[in-house]
């Protein structure tokens, strides 16, 4: 598999974030037991918690910083929104299952961490009205290229989304979209809009 290049202290920041943020406190009771497998675990509504090292792999790619916006789409159980807010960024999830936002806000409040989730208007994808974001993060796959999510990066930012089994990283470089891809092989659920 092909990895696109990082900046170095990228990897260093995310897994620092990411250990500051227990993985068990971001899933059902029921599966907290799985919560150090490297597997995606099951958190209901046809919805999971990503695998660790796919998460990692995606943050670093991202690479949110201190003061970016940051938009979180498919928040799922909230812990890639806590991850990006424990990097720093000014983040909003965005999550159409109301069961999943409730259960997202809910662990965000327990583990103190300053991020909101938002509900999805259904057919809409993002959150057109909060836009532009400095970096958007897809944790389902749309299985095309989400280009209604592209068009709600600022200049200069990122989008990071698994499309069709690959993991795509988009950047907005003098207003026109460079998409690059950094591996294939990906299995995420689909994203619902």
């Amino acid at each position: 598999m092909h990895e696109l290049p990082v900046e170095p202290g990228v990897v260093e920041r995310v897994a620092s974030a990411m250990a500051t943020v227990p993985r068990p406190g971001f899933l059902p009771p029921s599966v907290r037991h799985l919560a150090g497998a490297d597997l995606p675990v099951g958190i209901g509504w046809d919805a999971t918690c990503s695998q660790p090292s796919t998460v990692a792999r995606m943050l670093v790619l991202l690479d949110a910083r201190a003061g970016h916006r940051v938009l979180d789409v498919g928040s799922g159980s909230g812990w890639t929104t806590a991850i990006l807010a424990t990097l720093g960024a000014a983040v909003t999830g965005v999550e159409l299952v109301p069961q999943l936002v409730e259960m997202g806000r809910a662990h965000l409040r327990d583990a103190g961490v300053d991020a909101a989730i938002e509900q999805a208007a259904p057919g809409v994808l993002g959150l057109p009205s909060l836009a532009p974001f400095d970096r958007i993060l897809v944790s389902a796959d749309l299985g095309r290229m989400p280009d209604a999510l592209v068009d709600q990066l600022a200049p200069g930012g990122r989008l990071v989304a698994p499309v069709a089994g690959s993991m795509v990283v988009v950047d907005v470089v003098d207003g026109s979209p460079e998409v690059r891809i950094d591996g294939t092989g990906y299995a995420f659920v689909p994203l619902r809009d």
